[in-house]
C-alpha cells in the first residue's frame, strides 16, 4: 500500500505541471478550435443563442422585489480541477477500506465456513473463494500489463507525431483503459481538442485521436480478448449497465471495479446450482 500511494503521489507530481499547462492553453486555443470547426460553427452559434436566451429568461427579475446575482468565474483551470477534492476523498476511502480488508485477512471466509451446515458446503465455499482470487488476480495482472503496453505505445505514437508531453498522454491512456468501452471513448474525446490545439492542419490535428483509437482497437479487439477468453466471457451489454451503475454509486473507482465485481458474481453463479441460470445469462459469446 505504501508503494502504491508513493507511486500515485510521484505520478501526480510529475504530471501536474504539464496538465496545468495544457489547461491554461485552452483559452488561447479557442480561435484555432473555431477555425478547425468552422464547418459546424453555424449550428454551434445557433445553440449558443438559444442558451443565452434561456439564461436571460431565467435571470429576468420578477415583478416584485429584486434579485442579486453573484457569478463565480473559476476559469478553465478551476473548472477542470474542481473535482480534485472528491477524487481524493474517494481515493482515501478506498485506501482505508483496503487497509482494513488486508488486516482482516481471511476472517470473512472463516466465518462463512463456520456457519455453513455441511462439510460439502464448507468445501464449496473455500473452492469458490480460491477461484475468485485466482481469476480476479489473473484478470487484474493481464489488464495492467496490457494497459501498460497501451500507455507506452500511445506515448511513443504521440511523441512521433509531434504532440508534446508524451508521458502525460501515455499515463492518460494507461488509466483510461481500466474502464472498458467508456474509457477509450473518453480518451478519443480528449485527443481531438488536443490535436486541434497542437496542429494547424485539420488532417494533422486528427492524427492523435486516430492513432489512439487504432492502438485501442488492436488491444481491445484482439490481444486482450485472446488473453482473457479462458477466464472471462461476459455479456457486453451487462458490462455497460454495470459500468453505469457502479459509476453512479462510486464514481471513477466504481467504474474501474465494475467488471471485476461482475466477474465475481458470474464465478459464484457458475459454482452454485440454483444460480447457474443467472451465470449463463451473464456469459457472453
Amino acid at each position: 500500500m505504501f508503494l502504491v500511494i508513493g507511486a500515485l503521489v510521484g505520478l501526480v507530481a510529475a504530471l501536474s505541471v504539464p496538465a496545468t499547462t495544457w489547461a491554461e492553453r485552452l483559452p488561447e486555443g479557442i480561435p484555432r478550435l473555431e477555425a478547425h470547426l468552422r464547418l459546424v460553427s453555424g449550428p454551434i452559434q445557433a445553440l449558443q443563442k438559444v442558451i443565452q436566451q434561456a439564461e436571460q429568461a431565467a435571470d429576468a427579475p420578477p415583478g416584485k422585489g429584486s434579485i442579486v446575482s453573484v457569478r463565480r468565474d473559476l476559469g478553465i483551470t478551476g473548472v477542470l480541477f474542481a473535482g480534485t477534492r472528491s477524487i481524493l476523498d474517494g481515493l482515501f476511502t478506498t485506501v482505508l477500506v483496503l487497509y482494513f480488508l488486508l488486516v482482516a485477512g481471511n476472517i470473512f471466509l472463516r466465518r462463512v465456513v463456520e456457519i455453513l451446515p455441511t462439510f460439502s458446503n464448507k468445501r464449496q465455499a473455500v473452492d469458490i473463494s480460491q477461484q475468485i482470487q485466482e481469476d480476479i488476480s489473473g484478470y487484474l495482472l493481464t489488464i495492467t500489463a496490457m494497459n501498460a503496453g497501451v500507455g507506452v505505445t500511445t506515448a511513443a505514437a504521440m511523441y512521433l507525431c509531434g504532440l508534446g508531453d508524451p508521458l502525460l498522454w501515455g499515463t492518460t491512456a494507461f488509466l483510461l483503459n481500466y474502464i472498458p468501452i467508456l474509457g477509450p471513448l473518453f480518451g478519443v474525446c480528449i485527443f481531438v481538442p488536443v490535436g486541434m490545439l497542437s496542429f494547424e492542419s485539420l488532417w494533422w490535428a486528427l492524427l492523435p485521436p486516430v492513432l489512439y483509437f487504432g492502438i485501442h482497437l488492436v488491444e481491445g479487439e484482439t490481444l486482450t480478448p485472446l488473453l482473457l477468453a479462458r477466464r472471462f466471457t461476459l455479456n457486453p451489454v451487462l458490462i455497460i449497465l454495470s459500468l453505469v451503475f457502479w459509476f453512479w454509486m462510486w464514481g471513477v473507482l466504481g467504474a474501474i471495479l465494475a467488471v471485476p465485481m461482475l466477474a465475481i458474481l458470474k464465478i459464484i453463479c457458475d459454482r452454485l446450482r440454483p444460480l447457474k441460470a443467472l451465470g449463463h445469462f451473464l456469459e457472453g459469446e
